[in-house]
């Protein structure tokens, strides 16, 4: 059993940057792909990020490609989201998410986090 909690998020003016944080508890953090997902009001979950379980490998969404870094460090058993040059359109709820499995399907992902919001005025 994984669990996960998000923090970070907030209200940042367009440009601006944010980092968020996934802290994981539970065992073998570095057994799992760790992936970053959102969701706006009224539109489905869509896949932003994911980072394999060594970090060696990620892959990222074409919409936040060269903006958005994904990292993680197992000794602290945590998954960050750094997030630069934002814009409106990446206002939604960011969910963590944890799968044995590196994968951008929501729905393979096996443990979710509960979601931290972002916010980006224009």
């Amino acid at each position: 059993q994984v669990q996960l909690v998000e923090s970070g998020g907030g209200l940042v003016q367009a440009g601006g940057s944010l980092r968020l944080s996934c802290a994981a508890s539970g065992r073998f953090f570095s057994s799992y792909a760790m992936g970053w997902f959102r969701q706006a009001p009224g539109k489905e979950r869509e896949f932003v990020a994911a980072i394999w379980r060594s970090g060696g490998t990620s892959s990222y969404a074409d919409s936040v490609k060269g903006r958005f870094t994904i990292s993680r460090d197992n000794a602290k058993n945590t998954v960050y989201l750094q997030m630069n040059s934002l814009k409106p359109e990446d206002t939604a709820v960011y969910y963590c998410a944890a799968d044995p499995i590196f994968t951008k399907v929501a729905g393979s992902y096996d443990y979710w986090g509960q979601g931290t919001q972002v916010t980006v005025s224009s």
